[in-house]
């Protein structure tokens, strides 16, 4: 399966900003929660982890792959992309975040693959800067379908 493939129709856009973290949680897990992928709980799940551990889900400068256990409301395994014009920070350490991939695994081993080819999207600093840079959700679609 390609990368491309866990992406829902729609799941994939850009917000000029997000008034704080929980809001742009609120964005990634929007459209997964809407064409249920997750449910409510789930989302509730991540905000909650987030204000007990911190934001575990942070990746790398400026990125974020908001997540919660299965057993929390996932039903299908799924990611969203959302990118933000303007970085939102997160937590305590103050970590700005600007592009949110918004994940549900609805087992331990459904996103496996989907892990695997974000994973090697990331290693090419290129596509990493270009997802930071679009300035349409077609450019981030189109990065994305270029990855396996």
């Amino acid at each position: 399966m390609r990368l491309i493939d866990y992406f829902p129709e729609s799941s994939i856009s850009i917000k000029d900003n997000a008034t704080d973290w929980m809001q742009a949680v609120d964005f990634s897990m929007e459209v997964l929660l809407k064409n249920g992928y997750v449910t409510p709980d789930y989302v509730e799940a991540i905000k909650r982890t987030t204000l007990e551990t911190g934001p575990y889900y942070i990746l790398a400068p400026l990125i974020a792959m908001p997540h919660s256990r299965p057993e929390n409301g996932a039903l299908k395994t799924g990611l969203s992309l959302t990118l933000l014009k303007n970085a939102v920070v997160f937590g305590e350490i103050e970590e700005p975040v600007k592009l949110l991939i918004g994940l549900s695994a609805a087992d331990s081993d459904a996103h496996i693959g989907a892990i695997q080819a974000l994973s090697e999207m990331f290693c090419e600093e290129s596509q990493m800067e270009s997802l930071l840079n679009a300035n349409t959700s077609q450019q981030l679609i189109e990065i994305i379908a270029q990855a396996q």
